[in-house]
């Protein structure tokens, strides 16, 4: 049986170490005990404000509605994050997050500022507008990114880059629009049903194309900048404090800027809604997708770069590195896996996969002097998840290497070569009537 390789010891911790972790216990399920309790609440409260405004009818009707793009949203945002894919836990309290707490946050703020500002000016509507443009962008964007600061701060392990940001703030974007879509899907439900609309004519057919159909993805673009920011502070060193905060709240005051463009363009004319999607919300959408899918690719470089120090020292195999670059490769090993020794196999290898990434990064990070100071104690955890997996990855991982390497180029010499009696050889063999 193979020995494992030698990393530095864990730095031995003074006398009460479990009395240290106990505590480390305890207070962790406290604070998972409050996110839950806060959640739950949000959730009833939000759920109790919606069905007033809309009816039973038509919150159901607008649930149906609503939750169509959702797992389409989810599942492009879980393609991102493929390459170092960050904990479901995560992702269920972001979309909690902006689908409870956040959307119950925007509907109090947001009444209680139109309120103040009709009682002050006297002008109910110039109140509304001012109220979808100023405040709804300021305090929707707020609330969404207090689920990306929480992840930030407390999961901080599971925040590494600009990925990371764009998929956390994505999902609660995603949750946030879910609600909103009911209220409003629900709402104009119930307006037909007074007015007697029906067919494509109507305010529900209306309302879901606009909201489902043409930008289902306006929400998590607009949060997607704040991730965006938060990505970028990540990949900062820890002692540049000043751009560590100033990104986070650029990329929040860009959010703010774009909901309020794309809230205001109801009031540039017939038109403005539609120029405003075109000219901005389309280009916008394809640039961020670009940027993340050059980021991703970005991460895939930097792990066929860095893991092979880790072949040399014997930690994985030479054809690891290679392997764990590429997502097709990766693919294939899961795949073979599955096929070769069940389930169970499918998921360690996919699981070797996210800690080698994840071992890649945090050797990146040390490298340029970015990581943090359990770099050792991080970096033995990560090898020590990647040796208790080493029987069933690494041949899935071998196969995949074989199944995906290049062929090599074999190079016509520019000298002739001379076969048997000085005569040049035919570069085929020569053509003989009798062969069958």
């Amino acid at each position: 049986m193979a020995t494992c390789p030698p990393y530095p010891t864990h730095p031995s911790g003074p006398a009460g170490g479990a009395q240290r972790h106990a505590h480390w216990w305890h207070r962790t399920w406290v604070r998972y005990g409050a996110l839950i309790t806060l959640l739950t609440l949000s959730g009833l409260v939000i759920l109790a404000l919606v069905r007033e405004q809309t009816g039973t009818e038509g919150f159901l009707v607008g649930l149906g509605l609503a939750i169509l793009p959702v797992p389409l949203l989810i599942a492009a945002f879980r393609w991102l994050d493929r390459v170092e894919p960050g904990p479901w836990r995560n992702l269920l309290f972001a979309f909690a997050w902006g689908a409870c707490a956040a959307a119950l946050i925007a509907i109090v703020a947001n009444s209680f500022a139109t309120r103040w500002i009709a009682t002050a000016t006297a002008d109910p509507s110039s109140a509304d507008t001012l109220g979808a443009t100023v405040i709804a962008p300021m305090v929707e964007e707020s609330a969404k990114a207090a689920a990306v600061l929480l992840i930030f701060l407390f999961r901080r392990r599971d925040f590494t880059g600009v990925v990371d940001g764009v998929v956390i703030a994505g999902v609660t974007a995603t949750g946030f629009a879910f609600t909103e879509n009911i209220l409003y899907l629900g709402t104009a439900f119930g307006t037909d049903q007074l007015t007697g609309g029906s067919g494509i004519a109507s305010v529900t057919a209306a309302t879901f194309f606009v909201r489902i159909i043409m930008s289902p993805f306006a929400h998590p673009l607009f949060t997607v900048l704040t991730g965006i920011g938060f990505g970028i502070s990540a990949l900062s060193a820890d002692r540049q404090h000043v751009r560590r905060v100033l990104l986070p709240l650029s990329g929040l005051l860009l959010a703010m800027g774009m909901h309020a463009l794309w809230n205001g363009s109801s009031a540039l004319g017939e038109y403005g809604f539609f120029a405003v999607y075109a000219a901005f919300m389309v280009p916008a959408f394809a640039l961020l997708t670009w940027l993340v899918i050059w980021t991703r690719q970005r991460e895939l470089r930097t792990v066929r770069a860095e893991l092979p120090a880790y072949a040399v020292a014997g930690w994985l195999t030479p054809a690891e590195p290679f392997a764990l670059g590429s997502m097709r490769a990766r693919r294939i090993a899961r795949q073979y896996a599955r096929r070769h020794a069940g389930k169970a196999a499918a998921r360690a290898v996919a699981e070797y996969e996210a800690y080698a990434t994840s071992l890649a990064f945090q050797r990146h990070r040390g490298r340029r002097g970015r990581a943090g100071a359990d770099f050792v104690v991080r970096e033995r955890e990560l090898l020590e998840q990647l040796w208790r997996r080493r029987e069933v990855a690494r041949p899935a991982l071998d196969h995949a290497a074989r199944m995906t390497a290049p062929p090599v180029p074999v190079a016509v010499p520019p000298w002739p070569v001379y076969g048997v009696y000085g005569y040049p050889a035919a570069p085929y063999p020569a053509y003989n009537p009798y062969r069958t």
